[in-house]
């Protein structure tokens, strides 16, 4: 082999696809190139070549001669970029006029040579197509890049357009739910709790006007029916305040806790935490808005307050541990739960204790739940029966 063999961009030995009409002179050819170590492949008909083209293929170039029967080289050449449209094409000739020349390049030839054939003259005319075909190669797949960017491009901006409208369609079902919960609100707010203050009104006169009267069972009854009011007078207080805590505006600005809790105990009834002793720890600033935080501080101070009314001494510490993330806590040593039930903590209306030994509804810590959530933190309580609780949580930022 007298030189290096010839290399494709992708480093295998280039494919040579050649068509004469002289057999004697296409075997010639072959052979020739062969020894400087291309593929080639040899025919003595353009249909012949063609259909190795579309079998066989691809090749790197196509060496033809100019005049052949029936179809001639250019004609042969327009068909073969037809099947390959990246093929270089060299046209041989033994007429080398201009005229040969311009209209071989008219039909995509990148050269032409002469018969008879000099090995030290088509052996750079080669390199020199293969290297168009490198560069035809390149391009095409630059080209394939760019319509695959484009269909991405496309897809992913009829997707966001899809997203948006489903976006709009979703802000606008938003805004119809919450004009309904307004409407909802105002209606419990007034139909509801109207009645329910007239029960009790009619409680309160009957049992003043005739409670003399009024057998002692009878008292009992309308005892009964009274709490029964103010319960479902403080549930729907409830219902509303989770409703309201769920949809008002998250207003992120700096807390300083510490300032926060203390606000918070002493807003607190007195009978509630006159007993009590209570213990603040390190409570670092955070990230969040205020009125919320200072519901969820309220929330779990006033549990903790209630469940360990009964201890002798009741014990209530607030604090934070310090890691990854900062945990605020609340401790108590009060009446505690099974944690077999503690799924249901934070359930709406779900109650670990009865109603006669510690009042409530069960929304309080649906509450606290919801606020946090919006906070992007986390609540979770560990506990034990008669043992005391403690209820730690998250907040998504911090200062």
């Amino acid at each position: 082999m007298g030189q290096r063999t010839p290399l494709t961009s992708s480093g295998a030995p280039a494919r040579l696809l050649i068509v004469d009409d002289e057999e004697p002179q296409m075997r010639a050819l072959c052979s020739t190139l062969s020894a400087e170590g291309f593929l080639t492949a040899g025919f003595t008909s353009p249909e012949s070549a063609l259909s190795a083209l579309r079998e066989e293929g691809p090749f790197d170039l196509l060496l033809t001669d100019l005049r052949m029967p029936g179809m001639n080289g250019i004609e042969l050449l327009a068909a073969a970029k037809r099947v390959e449209p990246d093929l270089v094409g060299i046209v041989m000739t033994g007429h080398g006029t201009i005229d040969t020349a311009v209209k071989a390049m008219q039909a995509g030839a990148v050269d032409y040579i002469q018969k008879p054939f000099r090995l030290q003259v088509i052996l750079p005319v080669l390199r020199r197509g293969l290297e168009i075909r490198h560069l035809r190669s390149e391009n095409s797949e630059l080209r394939k890049a760019q319509e695959t960017i484009l269909r991405l491009n496309e897809e992913l901006e009829e997707r966001v357009r899809q997203r948006t409208r489903e976006l709009e369609a979703a802000n606008r079902e938003l805004a119809t739910a919450n004009q309904d919960l307004e409407a909802f609100s105002a209606s419990v707010s007034h139909d509801l709790r109207s009645p329910l203050r007239t029960l009790r009104g009619f409680c309160d006169m009957f049992l003043e006007d005739f409670g003399n009267a009024v057998p002692e069972e009878g008292r009992a009854l309308l005892e009964r029916v009274r709490e029964s009011g103010a319960r479902m007078s403080q549930l729907i207080e409830d219902l509303l305040a989770f409703a309201r805590f769920s949809r008002q505006p998250l207003r992120q600005v700096h807390v300083a806790m510490d300032a926060l809790v203390r606000r918070v105990l002493a807003t607190l009834p007195a009978e509630s935490t006159r007993h009590a002793q209570v213990h603040v720890g390190n409570l670092p600033d955070c990230t969040g808005d205020p009125s919320l935080l200072e519901q969820v501080v309220a929330n779990l101070l006033s549990n903790a307050f209630k469940f360990s009314r009964g201890r002798d001494p009741a014990v209530v510490e607030i604090g934070s541990l310090q890691g990854e993330a900062i945990v605020y806590f609340v401790r108590d040593n009060g009446a505690g739960f099974d944690m077999r039930y503690a799924e249901k903590l934070f359930a709406m209306f779900q109650r670990l204790h009865p109603a006669s030994r510690f009042e409530g509804t069960g929304v309080g810590l649906s509450i606290v739940q919801r606020i946090i959530e919006r906070h992007g933190g986390r609540i979770w309580a560990e506990s034990a029966p008669e043992a005391g609780a403690t209820f730690f949580f998250t907040l998504g930022q911090t200062p």
